[in-house]
């Protein structure tokens, strides 16, 4: 199973044009997203596709680059294989038990994303202590606790600190979002790239205000505050 992430021309026909060069490679389509489109008239997509046994993986850059217009910008294995859930799929799950929505958006933000690993980390503001409450298997840890880029204001990409590459944050392609509070964040990563775009940073901070919403509107009610 592999991930390819092409830019072809936003236009009628050209998706077909390529799905129809893969297929003649011997790739079978497990699925396709458009990513983003651009002003230009160039849309990004991602293809997940399955090559049978022996398939060469060069096969799919051929086929790709045959069709007029299109570039390909990453190959790479896919371990999630087939079993894709998107968006709407993680807000259901979130919906289903809202107590759990933020667990639960960490658990499916990396197969959303096609991504390797989430994890959510916060920041006490009184001892300025960083912790984290939920994190996928796969997720690293964060060198002397700390998270650098915490207090965030809005989605951005990070840029790993130099000294957390030997610790499990070599060649890593980060995004994170608030999530509630500009001391705790969402964050994603993938091991080498593709670089994650503007479309999937917008995406990401979609989701995280869709959990906090859940949390607040179908999540149980708080404790009340005992009168001094």
């Amino acid at each position: 199973m592999y991930l390819l992430r092409i830019a072809l021309p936003d236009q009628p026909g050209t998706l077909g044009v390529v799905a129809s060069a893969l297929g003649a490679a011997g790739a079978d389509i497990v699925a396709v997203d458009v990513v983003s489109r651009a002003a230009d008239g160039t849309a990004i997509d991602d293809f997940v596709v399955e090559l049978p046994l022996g398939g060469r993986a060069d096969s799919l850059v051929s086929a790709c680059l045959a069709v007029s217009g299109v570039r390909v910008l990453w190959l790479s294995r896919y371990a999630a294989g087939g079993n894709l859930r998107h968006d709407l799929e993680a807000v259901e799950a979130m919906t289903e038990q809202p107590a759990e929505a933020e667990r639960l958006l960490v658990r499916h933000a990396p197969v959303v994303f096609r991504a390797d690993w989430a994890l959510l980390v916060s920041r006490d503001r009184d001892t300025g202590r960083v912790v984290v409450p939920h994190a996928t298997p796969a997720a690293p840890d964060l060198p002397g606790d700390e998270a650098p880029w915490l207090p965030l204001d809005r989605p951005v990409r990070l840029e790993i600190p130099a000294g957390w590459e030997d610790r499990g944050w070599r060649h890593v392609t980060a995004a994170a979002t608030p999530l509630g509070s500009r001391h705790r964040a969402l964050v994603i990563g993938r091991s080498g790239g593709p670089e994650i775009l503007g479309s999937e940073l917008a995406r990401l901070a979609h989701l995280a205000g869709l959990s906090q919403t859940v949390l607040r509107t179908l999540g149980p009610e708080p404790d009340p505050v005992p009168d001094d």
